[in-house]
């Protein structure tokens, strides 16, 4: 279980410091429908990061090497195209570094209802490409483990746990302590929403060389 949760640590931070969804979890708590949005936001995150992990772990499972702690040649094959693919977009994020304005939808979340709050966080966690590649990254490395079934489970619900820690830092630590925290938050806000890109790619290219390294290494 150890090497791992090394394997998947890297993965998770770079999940948890996006910050897209943690832009996105501070607006749906300042929003006039405050703590309802932002609760169905954070489960939706916590769910998609959790969805998207487990079937990726399902399908690598059949793909793991025979010998213990020895990956299978494709399973390092495809960790070395997800490493690709996440420095190619460290490079598209840094082009873009300069771009500070909002998606449209970042503009309606003061109208969102719990319910799409709940379906925005999702589809951020499962459908985001940023995202969904470090998820991807992470199924791959439990599923061609030689974990048993009982301790995939267990990597999937730790990886999910680390990866979602932002945003349910942020979610229920505003439920608990609405006053103190809006001027810290409103200030995050703007400045993650300015410097998204240029964090973006950064935490791309750290995660993007770390899948590579690792896929290289298998082979």
């Amino acid at each position: 279980m150890g090497p791992v949760l090394g394997d998947l640590l890297p993965l998770a931070v770079g999940v948890a410091v996006s910050p897209i969804p943690i832009v996105a979890a501070i607006l749906m708590i300042l929003s006039r429908n405050g703590s309802g949005s932002g609760t169905g936001f954070a489960v939706g995150w916590v769910a998609g990061i959790a969805v998207a992990t487990t079937v990726i772990t399902l399908l690598a499972g059949a793909i793991g090497g025979s010998e213990p702690r020895e990956p299978s040649a494709a399973a390092s094959w495809i960790k070395i195209v997800l490493g690709a693919l996440l420095l190619g977009l460290a490079l598209a994020q840094w082009r873009q570094r300069t771009d500070a304005d909002p998606p449209q939808w970042m503009r309606a979340i003061d109208e969102f209802t719990p319910v799409k709050a709940l379906a925005m966080g999702a589809a951020l966690a499962a459908v985001n490409p940023k995202n969904l590649l470090l998820c991807l990254s992470a199924g791959v490395t439990i599923g061609a483990s030689d974990l048993g079934a009982g301790g995939k489970v267990a990597a999937v619900i730790v990886f999910t746990l680390l990866a979602a820690t932002s945003v349910l830092i942020v979610v229920f630590g505003y439920l608990t302590a609405a006053d103190r925290l809006r001027g810290t938050l409103d200030s995050a806000r703007v400045w993650l929403q300015a410097n998204n890109h240029a964090v973006m790619a950064i935490v791309l290219l750290v995660m993007g060389a770390v899948v590579l390294g690792k896929g290289v290494g298998g082979l």
